[in-house]
């Protein structure tokens, strides 16, 4: 997912995307759905059955929501592979994004339940990384990185601050199932998820109020 308002030049950016409006947004609106076009995209076309045992799902719930998809436009039948036993399917874009911010207002239940999809998606590729990471090959177990920096920044350099993350990382080789073959020897697939969250952490006004009051009250010497 990317929430950025245009997208960074650089020569790995991934023009294949899909801008959400209100009926995509609507389709995407459940985890299952999130963590299947994820799979597709991430590994390449598969089956209702071989994605509902990654997801630990039975294959007639998967095969629902890939249906669900299907009519909204993020997947599709890959006819060259399937045949009248197996339908199999792919996802039609790579990437996406979620630019329009009026969502949120008039699709309030619908973007807060996509976006939680998302952070629980997120979640559990950290926790998967977590549960491998004694028996990860010690030149990759020193790569895993989490940080957390405290800045104070105006919206304008919040802004800022995320578009140059992501020309960054628009620097680098994005994984693909068809990248993959001529990546160079050695590398791997790497998550890099990034999070900008404002702490709007002004006290109210009622907390004003009683901190001017406690101040004008105390004498110091």
């Amino acid at each position: 997912m990317s929430d950025a308002r245009k997208r960074p030049e650089g020569p790995n950016v991934e023009e294949n995307s899909v801008v959400l409006d209100a009926k995509g947004l609507r389709a995407m609106a459940h985890p299952v759905r999130v963590q299947l076009v994820g799979l597709l995209r991430k590994y390449g076309p598969s089956t209702a059955t071989r994605l509902a045992e990654r997801l630990g799902v039975n294959s007639g719930t998967a095969s629902y929501h890939l249906r669900q998809l299907g009519a909204a436009g993020f997947v599709e039948e890959d006819a060259e592979r399937g045949n009248a036993r197996e339908r199999w399917w792919r996802s039609v874009h790579q990437m996406t994004e979620l630019n329009d911010r009026e969502l949120l207002v008039r699709e309030p239940e619908a973007t807060l339940a996509f976006l939680q999809s998302v952070v629980t998606t997120y979640t559990l590729r950290t926790q998967q990384t977590l549960n491998e990471l004694q028996t990860m090959p010690h030149a990759w177990r020193d790569t895993v990185d989490m940080s957390d920096w405290a800045l104070r920044l105006t919206p304008e350099e919040a802004v800022a601050l995320r578009e140059e993350l992501r020309a960054v990382i628009s620097r680098y080789r994005r994984d693909t199932p068809e990248a993959a073959a001529s990546a160079p020897e050695g590398a791997e697939r790497v998550g890099v998820i990034t999070h900008l969250l404002p702490e709007l952490d002004e006290p109210f006004p009622s907390e004003v109020q009683a901190g001017t009051e406690s101040a004008a009250g105390t004498e110091t010497s």
